[in-house]
């Protein structure tokens, strides 16, 4: 695609949709479960794609105005109307308008009407297997980050800006940097860590995903970050959290002393990771 720009002298943009089109409809239905999981929020996607070389993101509101559009509409209104396309590149099997009524075919048809070009993204594989979102969710649920890796092309990550929590961690002798998941994430439990942005090099750490089900009962989401050997005030600061390995679920406990024990171990072991991953590193620089 930065190819075909340089060589027409276009920018290299990206549409994308906010909400998520299944997010949308399971709001309006209230199913929330219907919604796929975020891979990753906003921030993270235009940092991608920012990397990736494109020179602009046109983040379109999903809503039910937009829903409605037949395919036909979508192409005046948005495509050429909006965004005078010359040149656009779909997935094989791109659907759009109301109903999904509009598919690649009908779209390269509304380009030569409309004076642009249609590019079709074959199917990329990973080996045997096909790489997409649904893909990417299923290694991210397994905590298998090095197979996430292979897919998305980069490490794994999630970031924020760190908020106040309510000071549990502090109190239990594991203070915590808290960042605000505002959609339902594709992982949840307890993970090793680096955490980017706070030092000239990523910062061990351990950190909890999920709904806190031992505290809090209210169902929100939250990331709980507990760096090693950092005492630095860190609220507002923007951080890039990079999973590195799942060490367990997510789990409810009786009492505040049996939650300490868990998050204790839990530490221990992600502490025996980074050793052994140094240890490691300074084998290889040996040989």
């Amino acid at each position: 695609m930065r190819g075909a720009a340089s060589q027409l002298g276009l920018e290299a943009a990206v549409m994308t949709f906010e909400p998520h089109p299944r997010e949308f409809f399971a709001q309006r239905t209230g199913d929330l479960s219907k919604a796929p999981p975020r891979i990753a929020n906003l921030r993270d996607k235009l940092q991608s794609l920012s990397e990736a070389g494109i020179d602009r993101v046109i983040v379109e509101h999903f809503s039910a105005q937009f829903a409605a559009l037949s395919p036909q509409e979508f192409t005046e209104k948005v495509l050429v109307d909006g965004l005078h396309v010359k040149w656009l590149m779909v997935g094989d099997d791109f659907c759009y308008g109301a109903k999904r009524a509009g598919n690649v075919e009908l779209l390269q048809e509304a380009g030569k009407k409309y004076g642009f070009h249609v590019e079709t993204l074959p199917t990329v594989m990973n080996g045997s297997q096909r790489i997409s979102s649904s893909a990417v969710r299923s290694a991210l649920a397994d905590g298998d980050f090095s197979h996430a890796r292979q897919l998305l092309g980069h490490p794994y990550a999630m970031s924020g800006h760190v908020i106040h929590g309510q000071k549990l961690g502090r109190t239990l002798g594991f203070p915590t940097l808290n960042l605000r998941v505002a959609h339902r994430p594709a992982l949840s439990g307890i993970f090793v860590v680096q955490v980017h942005g706070l030092a000239a090099h990523p910062l061990p750490a351990v950190a909890s995903l999920g709904v806190r089900p031992t505290v809090d009962d209210s169902g929100r989401v939250l990331l709980e970050v507990h760096l090693f050997d950092f005492a630095q005030s860190c609220y507002g600061k923007l951080v890039r959290v990079e999973f590195l390995q799942k060490l367990r679920d997510e789990e409810k406990y009786h009492d505040l002393p049996t939650l300490t024990a868990a998050i204790t171990r839990d530490s221990n072991q992600a502490r025996e990771f980074f050793e052994r991953r140094s240890g490691a590193i300074t084998a290889t620089d040996r040989i």
